[in-house]
Protein backbone atom coordinates (compact mmCIF):
# COMPACT_ATOMS: atom_id res chain seq x y z
CA UNK A 1 0.00 0.00 0.00
CA UNK A 2 2.84 2.34 0.90
CA UNK A 3 4.51 1.60 -2.43
CA UNK A 4 1.29 2.36 -4.29
CA UNK A 5 0.90 5.74 -2.56
CA UNK A 6 4.51 6.67 -3.29
CA UNK A 7 4.04 5.70 -6.93
CA UNK A 8 0.97 7.90 -7.18
CA UNK A 9 2.92 10.90 -5.85
CA UNK A 10 5.75 10.32 -8.34
CA UNK A 11 3.43 9.78 -11.28
CA UNK A 12 1.52 12.96 -10.47
CA UNK A 13 4.82 14.85 -10.61
CA UNK A 14 5.78 13.21 -13.90
CA UNK A 15 2.45 14.27 -15.41
CA UNK A 16 2.74 17.82 -14.13
CA UNK A 17 6.11 18.04 -15.92
CA UNK A 18 4.56 17.07 -19.25
CA UNK A 19 5.34 13.35 -19.43
CA UNK A 20 2.73 11.01 -20.96
CA UNK A 21 2.15 7.37 -19.95
CA UNK A 22 3.64 4.66 -22.14
CA UNK A 23 3.29 0.97 -21.29
CA UNK A 24 6.16 -0.89 -22.98
CA UNK A 25 5.70 -4.57 -23.84
CA UNK A 26 6.66 -7.09 -21.17
CA UNK A 27 7.66 -9.79 -23.68
CA UNK A 28 10.34 -8.98 -26.24
CA UNK A 29 12.10 -10.82 -29.04
CA UNK A 30 15.44 -11.62 -27.38
CA UNK A 31 17.26 -12.23 -30.68
CA UNK A 32 16.12 -8.82 -31.91
CA UNK A 33 17.74 -7.15 -28.89
CA UNK A 34 20.95 -9.20 -29.04
CA UNK A 35 21.35 -8.81 -32.80
CA UNK A 36 20.92 -5.05 -32.70
CA UNK A 37 22.48 -4.15 -29.35
CA UNK A 38 25.25 -6.70 -29.04
CA UNK A 39 25.78 -9.17 -26.23
CA UNK A 40 25.39 -6.83 -23.28
CA UNK A 41 21.93 -8.13 -22.29
CA UNK A 42 22.35 -11.85 -23.11
CA UNK A 43 23.72 -12.98 -19.73
CA UNK A 44 21.05 -11.09 -17.77
CA UNK A 45 18.01 -12.06 -19.86
CA UNK A 46 15.27 -14.37 -18.62
CA UNK A 47 14.41 -16.22 -21.83
CA UNK A 48 12.09 -18.98 -23.05
CA UNK A 49 10.83 -20.40 -26.35
CA UNK A 50 7.26 -19.70 -27.41
CA UNK A 51 5.04 -22.20 -29.19
CA UNK A 52 6.56 -21.18 -32.55
CA UNK A 53 10.07 -21.91 -31.35
CA UNK A 54 10.96 -18.23 -31.17
CA UNK A 55 13.21 -17.14 -28.29
CA UNK A 56 11.49 -14.51 -26.19
CA UNK A 57 12.52 -12.71 -23.01
CA UNK A 58 10.98 -10.71 -20.22
CA UNK A 59 12.05 -7.11 -20.74
CA UNK A 60 15.50 -6.74 -19.16
CA UNK A 61 15.42 -2.96 -19.23
CA UNK A 62 12.51 -0.51 -19.40
CA UNK A 63 14.49 2.05 -21.37
CA UNK A 64 15.19 -0.50 -24.11
CA UNK A 65 11.56 -1.69 -24.06
CA UNK A 66 10.35 1.93 -24.32
CA UNK A 67 12.68 2.60 -27.25
CA UNK A 68 11.43 -0.48 -29.12
CA UNK A 69 7.84 0.65 -28.51
CA UNK A 70 8.68 4.14 -29.72
CA UNK A 71 10.17 2.85 -32.98
CA UNK A 72 7.37 0.37 -33.70
CA UNK A 73 4.34 2.40 -32.68
CA UNK A 74 5.53 6.02 -33.13
CA UNK A 75 4.47 6.88 -29.59
CA UNK A 76 4.82 10.20 -27.78
CA UNK A 77 8.42 11.32 -27.39
CA UNK A 78 8.14 12.55 -23.80
CA UNK A 79 6.98 9.53 -21.83
CA UNK A 80 6.84 7.98 -18.39
CA UNK A 81 6.41 4.35 -17.41
CA UNK A 82 5.67 2.33 -14.30
CA UNK A 83 6.49 -1.34 -14.17
CA UNK A 84 8.98 -4.14 -13.71
CA UNK A 85 12.21 -5.05 -15.45
CA UNK A 86 13.45 -8.63 -15.19
CA UNK A 87 17.09 -9.58 -15.26
CA UNK A 88 19.64 -11.80 -13.60
CA UNK A 89 22.36 -10.31 -11.46
CA UNK A 90 25.79 -11.47 -10.29
CA UNK A 91 24.77 -10.32 -6.82
CA UNK A 92 23.22 -13.33 -5.04
CA UNK A 93 21.14 -11.08 -2.79
CA UNK A 94 19.56 -9.16 -5.69
CA UNK A 95 16.03 -9.88 -6.88
CA UNK A 96 15.55 -10.47 -10.59
CA UNK A 97 12.49 -8.20 -10.46
CA UNK A 98 13.17 -4.45 -10.49
CA UNK A 99 10.25 -2.12 -9.75
CA UNK A 100 10.78 1.12 -11.63
CA UNK A 101 9.16 4.45 -12.36
CA UNK A 102 10.93 6.27 -15.13
CA UNK A 103 10.85 9.02 -17.72
CA UNK A 104 12.39 9.33 -21.17
CA UNK A 105 12.67 12.09 -23.76
CA UNK A 106 13.03 10.24 -27.07
CA UNK A 107 14.01 12.42 -30.01
CA UNK A 108 15.49 14.97 -27.63
CA UNK A 109 15.74 18.28 -29.51
CA UNK A 110 17.68 20.36 -27.00
CA UNK A 111 20.33 18.33 -25.21
CA UNK A 112 21.10 20.86 -22.46
CA UNK A 113 17.46 21.69 -21.76
CA UNK A 114 16.29 18.05 -21.90
CA UNK A 115 19.12 16.73 -19.72
CA UNK A 116 18.14 19.27 -17.09
CA UNK A 117 14.43 18.48 -17.47
CA UNK A 118 14.96 14.79 -16.79
CA UNK A 119 17.29 15.29 -13.83
CA UNK A 120 15.21 18.06 -12.22
CA UNK A 121 11.97 16.05 -12.64
CA UNK A 122 13.51 12.95 -11.06
CA UNK A 123 15.01 15.03 -8.25
CA UNK A 124 11.75 16.86 -7.47
CA UNK A 125 9.92 13.49 -7.47
CA UNK A 126 12.40 12.01 -5.00
CA UNK A 127 12.15 15.06 -2.73
CA UNK A 128 8.38 14.63 -2.49
CA UNK A 129 8.77 11.18 -0.95
CA UNK A 130 12.16 11.28 0.79
CA UNK A 131 12.97 13.39 3.85
CA UNK A 132 16.65 12.55 4.22
CA UNK A 133 19.30 14.68 2.56
CA UNK A 134 19.57 13.99 -1.16
CA UNK A 135 22.86 14.00 -3.03
CA UNK A 136 23.68 13.75 -6.73
CA UNK A 137 26.61 12.17 -8.54
CA UNK A 138 27.27 13.05 -12.18
CA UNK A 139 29.67 11.97 -14.88
CA UNK A 140 29.94 12.34 -18.62
CA UNK A 141 30.95 9.47 -20.92
CA UNK A 142 31.67 11.85 -23.82
CA UNK A 143 34.43 13.59 -21.81
CA UNK A 144 36.30 10.28 -21.56
CA UNK A 145 35.91 9.76 -25.33
CA UNK A 146 37.20 13.28 -25.98
CA UNK A 147 40.24 12.62 -23.79
CA UNK A 148 41.08 9.34 -25.55
CA UNK A 149 40.73 10.90 -29.00
CA UNK A 150 43.03 13.77 -27.96
CA UNK A 151 45.84 11.45 -26.82
CA UNK A 152 48.68 10.57 -29.18
CA UNK A 153 48.30 6.82 -29.66
CA UNK A 154 47.35 4.41 -32.46
CA UNK A 155 43.74 4.43 -33.62
CA UNK A 156 43.24 0.76 -32.75
CA UNK A 157 43.94 1.52 -29.07
CA UNK A 158 41.54 4.47 -29.07
CA UNK A 159 38.77 2.29 -30.50
CA UNK A 160 39.38 -0.45 -27.94
CA UNK A 161 39.46 1.80 -24.91
CA UNK A 162 36.29 3.65 -25.91
CA UNK A 163 34.47 0.47 -26.88
CA UNK A 164 35.27 -1.36 -23.62
CA UNK A 165 35.05 1.55 -21.18
CA UNK A 166 31.80 0.11 -19.82
CA UNK A 167 33.57 -3.17 -18.87
CA UNK A 168 35.80 -2.05 -15.95
CA UNK A 169 37.65 -5.35 -15.42
CA UNK A 170 38.48 -5.86 -19.09
CA UNK A 171 39.28 -2.16 -19.44
CA UNK A 172 41.90 -2.52 -16.67
CA UNK A 173 43.44 -5.44 -18.57
CA UNK A 174 43.63 -3.25 -21.68
CA UNK A 175 45.43 -0.55 -19.71
CA UNK A 176 47.97 -3.10 -18.47
CA UNK A 177 48.60 -4.24 -22.05
CA UNK A 178 48.84 -0.68 -23.30
CA UNK A 179 51.31 0.16 -20.54
CA UNK A 180 53.57 -2.72 -21.62
CA UNK A 181 52.81 -2.20 -25.33
CA UNK A 182 51.50 -5.77 -25.52
CA UNK A 183 49.34 -5.71 -28.62
CA UNK A 184 46.70 -8.21 -29.64
CA UNK A 185 47.63 -11.86 -30.02
CA UNK A 186 48.83 -12.59 -33.62
CA UNK A 187 46.51 -15.61 -33.93
CA UNK A 188 43.52 -13.47 -32.94
CA UNK A 189 44.58 -10.77 -35.38
CA UNK A 190 44.90 -13.28 -38.24
CA UNK A 191 41.47 -14.73 -37.40
CA UNK A 192 39.94 -11.25 -37.46
CA UNK A 193 41.70 -10.51 -40.73
CA UNK A 194 40.23 -13.65 -42.29
CA UNK A 195 36.77 -12.61 -41.09
CA UNK A 196 37.41 -9.14 -42.54
CA UNK A 197 37.80 -10.56 -46.06
CA UNK A 198 34.75 -12.80 -45.60
CA UNK A 199 32.64 -9.79 -44.58
CA UNK A 200 33.75 -7.84 -47.66
CA UNK A 201 31.67 -10.31 -49.72
CA UNK A 202 28.53 -9.71 -47.63
CA UNK A 203 25.81 -7.10 -48.21
CA UNK A 204 27.37 -3.86 -46.96
CA UNK A 205 24.13 -2.42 -45.54
CA UNK A 206 23.37 -5.47 -43.38
CA UNK A 207 23.42 -4.60 -39.67
CA UNK A 208 25.19 -6.52 -36.91
CA UNK A 209 24.88 -5.24 -33.31
CA UNK A 210 23.60 -1.88 -34.52
CA UNK A 211 26.36 -1.26 -37.08
CA UNK A 212 26.36 -1.89 -40.82
CA UNK A 213 28.89 -4.28 -42.35
CA UNK A 214 30.41 -1.26 -44.12
CA UNK A 215 30.97 0.53 -40.77
CA UNK A 216 32.57 -2.56 -39.22
CA UNK A 217 34.90 -3.05 -42.20
CA UNK A 218 35.90 0.61 -42.14
CA UNK A 219 36.91 0.39 -38.47
CA UNK A 220 38.86 -2.82 -38.96
CA UNK A 221 40.59 -1.40 -42.03
CA UNK A 222 41.93 1.40 -39.82
CA UNK A 223 43.25 -1.18 -37.37
CA UNK A 224 45.09 -3.08 -40.10
CA UNK A 225 46.76 0.08 -41.42
CA UNK A 226 47.62 1.40 -37.94
CA UNK A 227 51.34 1.40 -37.03
CA UNK A 228 52.11 -1.66 -34.88
CA UNK A 229 54.89 -0.13 -32.80
CA UNK A 230 54.03 2.20 -29.95
CA UNK A 231 56.36 3.20 -27.13
CA UNK A 232 54.45 5.80 -25.10
CA UNK A 233 51.88 3.48 -23.55
CA UNK A 234 53.12 3.98 -19.99
CA UNK A 235 52.63 7.77 -20.12
CA UNK A 236 49.25 7.44 -21.85
CA UNK A 237 48.00 5.05 -19.17
CA UNK A 238 49.19 7.44 -16.46
CA UNK A 239 47.11 10.26 -18.00
CA UNK A 240 44.01 8.05 -18.35
CA UNK A 241 44.23 6.82 -14.75
CA UNK A 242 44.77 10.37 -13.52
CA UNK A 243 41.60 11.51 -15.33
CA UNK A 244 39.53 8.64 -13.91
CA UNK A 245 40.54 9.66 -10.37
CA UNK A 246 38.92 13.09 -10.72
CA UNK A 247 36.25 13.47 -8.03
CA UNK A 248 35.23 16.99 -7.08
CA UNK A 249 32.37 19.29 -6.22
CA UNK A 250 30.56 20.68 -9.23
CA UNK A 251 31.68 24.19 -8.27
CA UNK A 252 35.34 23.09 -8.65
CA UNK A 253 34.95 21.21 -11.94
CA UNK A 254 36.18 23.92 -14.34
CA UNK A 255 39.25 24.55 -12.24
CA UNK A 256 40.00 20.82 -11.80
CA UNK A 257 39.74 19.99 -15.52
CA UNK A 258 41.76 23.08 -16.47
CA UNK A 259 44.58 22.03 -14.13
CA UNK A 260 44.44 18.47 -15.48
CA UNK A 261 44.68 19.65 -19.10
CA UNK A 262 47.56 22.00 -18.31
CA UNK A 263 49.50 19.37 -16.35
CA UNK A 264 49.22 16.86 -19.20
CA UNK A 265 49.85 19.33 -22.06
CA UNK A 266 46.34 18.92 -23.45
CA UNK A 267 44.19 21.50 -25.21
CA UNK A 268 41.65 23.14 -22.90
CA UNK A 269 38.79 22.65 -25.34
CA UNK A 270 38.87 18.82 -25.17
CA UNK A 271 36.44 19.15 -22.24
CA UNK A 272 34.11 21.57 -23.96
CA UNK A 273 31.00 19.34 -23.56
CA UNK A 274 30.37 20.44 -19.99
CA UNK A 275 27.30 22.62 -20.39
CA UNK A 276 24.77 19.95 -19.36
CA UNK A 277 26.72 19.27 -16.18
CA UNK A 278 27.41 22.92 -15.36
CA UNK A 279 23.70 23.58 -15.87
CA UNK A 280 23.03 21.46 -12.78
CA UNK A 281 24.24 24.32 -10.59
CA UNK A 282 20.69 25.62 -10.93
CA UNK A 283 19.49 22.66 -8.85
CA UNK A 284 21.18 24.07 -5.74
CA UNK A 285 21.90 20.52 -4.59
CA UNK A 286 25.00 18.76 -3.31
CA UNK A 287 26.43 17.61 -6.68
CA UNK A 288 29.70 15.75 -7.16
CA UNK A 289 31.43 15.13 -10.50
CA UNK A 290 33.12 11.72 -10.73
CA UNK A 291 35.00 10.96 -13.96
CA UNK A 292 34.86 7.20 -13.35
CA UNK A 293 31.09 7.16 -12.80
CA UNK A 294 28.38 5.71 -15.06
CA UNK A 295 30.30 2.92 -16.79
CA UNK A 296 28.02 0.01 -15.88
CA UNK A 297 25.62 0.48 -18.81
CA UNK A 298 27.03 0.33 -22.33
CA UNK A 299 24.46 2.50 -24.08
CA UNK A 300 25.14 5.78 -22.24
CA UNK A 301 26.91 8.35 -24.43
CA UNK A 302 26.85 11.64 -22.50
CA UNK A 303 25.82 12.89 -19.08
CA UNK A 304 25.09 10.18 -16.47
CA UNK A 305 23.74 10.77 -12.99
CA UNK A 306 22.64 9.11 -9.77
CA UNK A 307 20.43 10.43 -6.99
CA UNK A 308 21.08 8.83 -3.64
CA UNK A 309 20.16 9.15 0.02
CA UNK A 310 22.62 7.84 2.59
CA UNK A 311 24.13 4.75 0.95
CA UNK A 312 21.07 3.91 -1.15
CA UNK A 313 20.74 4.67 -4.84
CA UNK A 314 17.28 6.14 -5.38
CA UNK A 315 17.43 6.93 -9.09
CA UNK A 316 19.81 6.73 -12.03
CA UNK A 317 19.84 7.85 -15.66
CA UNK A 318 21.66 9.51 -18.49
CA UNK A 319 21.90 10.37 -22.16
CA UNK A 320 21.94 7.61 -24.78
CA UNK A 321 22.15 9.04 -28.29
CA UNK A 322 23.12 5.79 -30.04
CA UNK A 323 20.62 3.31 -28.57
CA UNK A 324 17.63 3.97 -30.85
CA UNK A 325 19.78 3.55 -33.96
CA UNK A 326 21.14 0.26 -32.63
CA UNK A 327 17.54 -0.88 -32.12
CA UNK A 328 16.55 -0.17 -35.71
CA UNK A 329 16.19 3.59 -36.30
CA UNK A 330 17.56 4.72 -39.69
CA UNK A 331 19.62 7.45 -38.05
CA UNK A 332 20.74 8.54 -34.59
CA UNK A 333 17.90 9.78 -32.41
CA UNK A 334 19.10 11.74 -29.35
CA UNK A 335 17.50 10.57 -26.11
CA UNK A 336 17.80 10.95 -22.36
CA UNK A 337 16.02 9.29 -19.46
CA UNK A 338 16.10 8.05 -15.88
CA UNK A 339 14.32 5.68 -13.52
CA UNK A 340 13.51 5.66 -9.82
CA UNK A 341 14.18 2.38 -7.99
CA UNK A 342 11.12 1.90 -5.78
CA UNK A 343 12.82 -0.86 -3.77
CA UNK A 344 15.27 1.65 -2.28
CA UNK A 345 12.70 4.22 -1.21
Amino acid sequence: MKSKKLSEVIIKNFKSNGFVLLEPDVLLDSEYIIERSGEKFRSSMLTFENEDGKTMCLRPDLTVASCINYLKKKTNSKIYYSGQAYRRSNNKNSSFINEQLGIEILGSKNQIEDDFKVISTILSSVKKIKNKKIKVRVGNISLFKNLINALDMPERWKLRLIRHFWRPNYFEELLKRLQKNTDIDPVTFDTDKKKFYEMKKMKQDKEVAGRSIAEILNRFSKKIKDPRSFSDGKQIVKIIKSFLKINCKLSKLDETLSEFAKKNNLKKNIFKELTSIQNLKKLKEDVNFIANFGREVEYYTGIVFEVFSGTKEIARGGRYNDLLKSLGAKKKIPAVGAAINLKNI
